[in-house]
């Protein structure tokens, strides 16, 4: 019977079951034909170039019932800016080619205004105008392609979640259970062949085991063979097909023996293979369910509605109706869903969940508030100054949410051997058998093949990167700083090179007064008043480092970017740049002087201002040099203030008055040479962000540079480069300590079992103990780096 490959999915199938088109063209199913006639009559044959070798999932034709309509609107459907917006689990992608498909689909739709899917989760997101388009076709287009839409409910997801670990708890009990009981059997009929023990009350206990080894294999072990199942069915091979295999030989043969009574029976060691196994496993779904725990945890803090002032009266409304200038009421125990200024009242804000600030930060008046934090005590008002898209927390999670979680390279790496390796180990345990079986008896041969198969452990070789990536990105968010990807804490973790912006980042970019020379006495409310009449920077930092009273001046005249003339009751004032003061012919020593003042054409006094440096740069910038960083500073300003900053810090090599062009040329260069990472906060960032290695933006930079950056410090200072350094390196560091221990572990114990030196029960302990031993090496990473 001849075998066809189907022109859709990919999938072989014979001759029995072969559909054709129109053009002749071979098919498993109706489903793939009708798929297959949509995409070529909407041009979309695209997605076969994209989908490559790769087989993909066959088609399942439905249509979306309208009464489900009512159901879908009133319970998952948003409204957001005057359009509807709904969240999908998206059931059948499994590739970017199959994302490709669903957002080209769904955009060509008339009214879909925006269309998101997440390939890591199978997410989307879409917004439509429903007076140009309906939900029911927008669904009916994704079933036509092939695929299912479910509503994304994160409650019901959680309950879901909830659901599988309660199973997966149950089976483990259930083993646990079985096997404790089986190993007082086993020692019984062990201690029976030193003392006696007839061959009834022998059979007695072996049918015991069976009656206890059953549940494990088939209830217990239903994970491995499922596992082992789709597996095959996708043409890969893991550790699970090894296990089912093994444990499952050796139960066959065990019955075998026990119905004929001849040879060994071990079930007792059927029982701890399944059992220590499945321990492992579940050690592994418990540390990825912490991890991404601590990653889902910001989605829980939106709430729908908030209280915004209406007259004297509150009113709840919807997060997305908030406008700028909106003044909001917040009480203890709430959340803030959209920064502000607080307007009136005081109260103390927890933000640890956010930047990690483990005591609580009084606001009052005129403070600024940032969406995430919880008001623990006191009560307030405060005006919105963004919208709820724009404010930290909604951004936070959209980044959170959108990020792709590429795989890291070495994982990638470690996915491909160990998915050779266990061909490999299938293989060795087939010659294996073979060689015993001419050796020895075929029982003993069973029974060395066996513990080859069980004993290797590509379980461990896989879990090397993952289970330390999840949890080195939960530590950095407790930490206050979030990896958009996984694969950035590889990237970070072997850069050698790392390039600071100025204003902003290593300084405050906020002049403080430093020095002030006057050269006669005057009447400061004069330069008081004058200050007050311009918005310029340094008139307004040094107005704030002032105190006085407003005299009415008259002649204002403000010259861009030089200074201010007025004049006061016949009195002439002039102030700004010591050019400014030279263009009107006014001399001093002006030295560094930032702003000049003048009366009747005297300069009377001259003021240094300096933009204050963070408190934490010095350290922070000594222990980068320290562990071996080359540390480069880029910056606008010129060359004598980029200078001053430079050695204060101890930088050695920087770039006064750089262009945000210069600056992303300058980046290349340095990335060329060695990886290199960028740290800025400004729009003027955001194209050197994008262009190094890894990117590095401050929590309250500018938006495109949060968007064009790989790691967003959330609590503002330099401290947090340090820890997401640190995190990074550590983790790389224990995801090559689990790959040398996975591949030294197999060295060593695979020719051990080959020869027969390790039996089934010590073979599943000794693999069982290799996964515990990386799961536990990778959560050395949340003990380093909890406080």
């Amino acid at each position: 019977m001849g075998k066809f490959k189907c022109l859709h999915c990919k999938s072989e199938f014979d001759t029995s079951g072969v559909i054709l088109d129109e053009n002749g063209n071979e098919f498993c199913c109706n489903g793939c034909k009708n798929v297959f006639a949509f995409l070529s009559s909407n041009g979309l044959d695209e997605f076969y170039d994209r989908l490559g070798k790769q087989t993909h999932i066959k088609a399942k034709i439905g249509a979306f019932k309208d009464e489900s309509s009512k159901s879908f609107y009133k319970n998952y459907v948003k409204n957001s800016d005057g359009f509807c917006e709904i969240y999908l689990i998206i059931e059948g992608i499994h590739c970017s080619a199959c994302v490709w498909l669903n957002e080209k689909v769904l955009s060509s739709l008339n009214g879909v205004v925006e269309v998101e899917i997440n390939a890591a989760t199978n997410k989307a997101h879409i917004k439509w105008d429903d007076s140009i388009v309906k939900l029911p076709e927008i669904l009916n287009k994704i079933m036509a392609i092939g695929y299912n839409p479910l509503p994304y409910d994160p409650n019901k997801a959680e309950a879901r979640a909830s659901q599988k670990r309660r199973e997966f708890y149950a089976k483990m009990l259930t083993g646990l259970f079985c096997t404790m009981n089986i190993m007082w059997i086993a020692v019984a009929l062990y201690g029976g062949y030193f003392s006696g023990m007839s061959s009834d009350v022998k059979d007695i206990l072996h049918f015991a085991e069976f009656v206890l080894s059953s549940p494990v294999l088939f209830y217990t072990g239903s994970e491995f063979f499922k596992s082992a199942y789709l597996g095959l069915k996708n043409k890969r091979v893991g550790m699970d097909l090894s296990v089912a295999v093994g444990a499952s030989t050796a139960y066959f043969y065990s019955v075998y023996a026990m119905l004929s009574r001849s040879g060994e029976v071990y079930f007792d060691s059927v029982a701890m293979i399944i059992t220590f196994v499945f321990i492992g496993k579940f050690l592994e779904v418990i540390s990825k369910k912490r991890a991404i725990d601590n990653l889902d945890s910001l989605s829980g803090m939106l709430v729908s509605e908030v209280s915004v002032k209406n007259g004297d009266d509150y009113e709840l409304k919807s997060v997305n109706d908030v406008q700028i200038g909106d003044i909001l009421a917040l009480r203890q125990s709430e959340r803030v869903q959209i920064d502000g200024v607080v307007k009136s009242g005081v109260g103390s804000f927890d933000y640890s969940s956010l930047s990690g600030e483990s005591l609580p930060v009084l606001l009052k008046s005129g403070d600024e508030i940032i969406s995430g934090a919880i008001c623990v005590d006191g009560a307030l008002e405060y005006e919105a100054k963004k919208t709820f898209e724009s404010s930290m927390l909604s951004k936070i999670i959209s980044l959170l949410e959108n990020a792709s979680f590429k795989k890291p390279r070495i994982e990638e790496f470690a996915n491909q051997i160990s998915g050779k390796f266990s061909i490999a180990i299938l293989l060795l345990g087939m010659l294996t058998f073979i060689f015993w079986s001419f050796n020895s008896s075929v029982p003993n041969a069973v029974i060395i093949a066996v513990s080859v198969i069980i004993i290797a452990c590509p379980c461990a070789l896989s879990l090397a990167t993952p289970v330390a990536s999840l949890i080195g990105l939960g530590v950095s968010l407790k930490k206050g700083v979030i990896f958009k990807e996984a694969r950035i804490l590889e990237s970070l973790a072997k850069c050698k090179c790392i390039v600071f912006d100025k204003t902003g980042t290593l300084t405050k970019a906020k002049l403080t007064l430093v020095k002030a020379t006057k050269f006669e006495e005057f009447d400061e409310n004069l330069l008081y008043s004058l200050l007050s009449v311009s918005t310029h920077p340094v008139s307004v930092a040094l107005k704030s480092s002032l105190e006085g009273k407003i005299y009415p001046l008259q002649e204002v005249q403000n010259v861009l970017a030089r200074g201010v003339k007025a004049k006061f009751n016949g009195i002439s004032l002039v102030g700004g740049s010591s050019e400014f003061m030279r263009e009107l012919g006014i001399y001093a020593d002006f030295r560094d002087a930032n702003y000049c003042f003048a009366i009747n054409g005297r300069a009377v006094a001259l003021f240094e201002l300096e933009d204050e440096l963070r408190s934490d740069a010095k350290d922070v910038i000594t222990k980068l040099i320290d562990s071996g960083f080359k540390v480069v500073m880029l910056t606008g300003d010129d060359k004598k203030v980029a200078k001053k900053v430079a050695k204060t810090l101890g930088i050695d090599e920087f770039y006064a008055g750089v262009d945000p062009i210069r600056k992303s040329t300058i980046i290349k260069e340095l990335n060329s040479n060695m990886p290199t990472v960028m740290v800025g906060d400004g729009i003027n960032d955001s194209v050197a962000l994008s262009l190094a290695s890894v990117g590095i933006c401050l929590g309250s930079g500018a938006a495109i540079s949060v968007e064009k950056s790989d790691v967003i410090l959330l609590n503002d200072n330099l401290s947090s480069l340090k820890d997401a350094i640190d995190i990074s390196r550590y983790t790389f560091k224990a995801i090559k300590q689990n790959l040398a221990f996975s591949l030294i572990y197999n060295a060593i114990t695979i020719p051990l079992a080959m020869a027969g030196f390790i039996i089934p029960l010590f073979a599943a302990l000794s693999m069982s103990f290799s996964s515990v031993i990386v799961v536990l090496n990778s959560s050395k990473i949340k003990f380093k780096f909890k406080g």
